[in-house]
């Protein structure tokens, strides 16, 4: 893929990504966007407010709209992604299993059935699915090669039945009856490769994909993996009931990020570090901890970065992205950092400027 429309550096910025991948080089990014100072990239009229929080979250055509209106006004520099974000609440996938998806004030919940079977198959029929697809395909048709359709944050295994039964009986199951759910854990498995191909199939461009979650991109299949639930289970159980459907995941797709999620999660890196097909780890240190510049967290990251997986430290601020940069490496680090304006990118560039 040679470009996108509206980002004009990104055949640099790709190398930036693919070397990261590689465990070699240094980018310098954000979730999301924020305003770009000038003129937009293109003339694109606002859509109407949304009528409700149904519209706001559900209506494909008037999402599509707003994230087109938005991105044409959002700065691409550094080597922050063009992506239009298809999220459907965080761990959508157990909605296309069953759940319900309700609309917040800011983000989209998940509600947990207690009328549902335990067989685990794609419904072609189920809303929520069918919501995925016209989402996707409502921003695809808009896009026209200015940015990237990125695929939604599906999450997967026990976090997606945590979703359509409860985080409890989860839990419990563990222990109750744990062959029973490692074949569940087996068929989710399934169904989240299914549903991912079909994503993969529209939003891939040139075979080049952006996935919404922490913005990352590469060349084939690429997605964030995670398992926030297992800060409650031992690492016994994380290698029993995570362990082995991450690594088919990873083995499975071409690029890979796990999503390492508070202090408590520390104690399964090494089950995550044994997963050769892994290829990066972001982090996440939880309500009330330092943010991923902090000092406090360079062991953690040459821990990782020695046992060869590539790093996404997030929520750094520009001042610290030099002393970070000095204490680990530039190498195989994507600095998610923390912008409220294109000035402070500017700042960012001329530090990451002194280790490429």
């Amino acid at each position: 893929m040679n470009g996108f429309g509206w980002k004009e550096n990104w055949t640099e910025s790709r190398v930036h990504y693919l070397d990261w991948w590689a465990g070699k080089g240094l980018v310098i990014s954000m979730w999301e966007h924020l305003k770009k100072d000038g003129p937009p990239h293109a003339v694109v009229p606002a859509p109407e407010p949304a009528r409700d929080l149904q519209q706001y979250w559900f209506d494909p055509e008037w999402r599509a709209a707003r994230l087109h209106y938005q991105l044409s006004r959002s700065s691409f520099k550094a080597d922050i992604l063009p992506v239009a974000n298809t999220h459907l609440g965080p761990g959508s996938l157990a909605a296309i299993l069953g759940a319900e998806l309700g609309g917040g004030e800011d983000t989209i919940w998940i509600h947990p059935r207690t009328d549902l079977g335990r067989d685990l198959v794609l419904d072609e029929d189920n809303r929520w699915w069918r919501l995925h697809l016209d989402l996707i395909n409502a921003c695809r048709r808009l896009a026209q090669g200015n940015y990237l359709v990125g695929c939604p944050d599906l999450i997967e295994g026990l976090d997606t039945l945590a979703g359509i039964r409860g985080t409890q009986p989860v839990l419990l199951d563990t222990i109750d009856r744990p062959e029973e759910l490692e074949q569940e854990l087996q068929a989710i498995n399934n169904v989240w490769f299914t549903v991912f191909q079909r994503i993969y199939d529209i939003i891939n461009v040139a075979g080049e994909m952006a996935f919404c979650y922490f913005s990352i991109w590469g060349p084939g299949r690429v997605a964030k993996l995670q398992s926030d639930i297992s800060i409650m289970m031992s690492p016994k159980s994380f290698r029993r009931f995570v362990q082995p459907f991450i690594r088919e995941q990873c083995q499975w797709l071409d690029y890979s990020l796990y999503h390492l999620d508070g202090v408590g999660a520390i104690r399964h890196l090494d089950a995550l570090l044994e997963i050769d097909e892994l290829d990066a780890i972001q982090w996440t240190p939880g309500v009330g901890q330092p943010q991923g510049g902090d000092p406090c967290w360079y062991d953690l990251y040459r821990r990782i970065r020695a046992n060869g997986k590539s790093i996404m430290p997030c929520w750094v601020e520009v001042e610290e992205l030099q002393p970070l940069l000095d204490a680990v490496g530039p190498e195989g680090m994507n600095v998610l950092m923390h912008f409220e304006s294109e000035d402070d990118i500017e700042r960012a560039l001329k530090v990451a400027e002194q280790y490429r």
